[in-house]
């Protein structure tokens, strides 16, 4: 499949970074800090959605900025030590783009998703988080800032993205979308197009934008 687009957009974690393995440690510590276990955080919607907004299912009002505290200070510590690696393809995608055709839109916290891309080697000119917004994903506020500071018509936009909270947002924002399979199945995920990897992805930049090649 191919897209025409201004713009490329790209989601964070398990997206660009692949952050697994640092969220179940960090929400297993962080769940036995607080009487749960990983089975009891995962009751609730978790995919997509910023850690406040779960924190805030599990726990009474008075106890959320604390605890949401906590599990940043853990976040960024586990990154700091290693504890995420590249998507495939996904560096190799991003040198190919000019910095101002691309940006990152993640639920998660500037500290925490600078830490994470700064570890692989991904320094975006901008990044969306949840921070600038006032409503997250799947609300199309976060893609829909993300195309106005690139100066983009969001209709000029294509979205990669891993959970259906992030597309139901991008869709909403009048973008095409790209869906990883890295944390659900294919026919999970309602996209134009579905690929594992960014190495079924490539790009490139022409007189009048960037044509965007998509395969299985």
């Amino acid at each position: 499949m191919m897209f025409s687009a201004d713009a490329l957009l790209f989601d964070s974690d398990e997206t660009l970074v692949s952050t697994m393995r640092s969220v179940v440690r960090c929400w297993t510590q962080w769940a036995a800090d607080y009487g749960m276990t990983l089975q009891d955080v995962t009751r609730v919607e978790v995919h997509g959605r910023p850690a406040a907004a779960i924190v805030a299912d599990l726990l009474p009002a008075e106890q959320v900025a604390e605890a949401v505290a906590r599990l940043e200070n853990a976040e960024v510590a586990d990154a700091i030590a290693g504890g995420v690696v590249l998507v495939p393809g996904a560096s190799d995608l991003l040198a190919r783009l000019p910095a101002d055709r691309w940006a990152v839109v993640t639920s998660g916290t500037r500290r925490v998703a600078e830490a994470r891309l700064s570890q692989v080697g991904i320094r975006p000119e901008c990044l969306v988080t949840v921070e600038d917004i006032t409503h997250h994903k799947p609300h199309p506020e976060p893609f829909l800032l993300a195309a106005e500071r690139l100066g983009v018509d969001p209709s000029r936009c294509v979205v990669f993205e891993d959970a259906p909270a992030g597309l139901t947002a991008a869709q909403a924002a009048g973008m095409r979308t790209v869906a990883l399979t890295t944390t659900h199945r294919a026919d999970a995920l309602d996209a134009d197009a579905v690929v594992s990897d960014f190495n079924a992805v490539s790009v490139r930049t022409t007189a009048t934008g960037l044509e965007v090649a998509v395969g299985s």
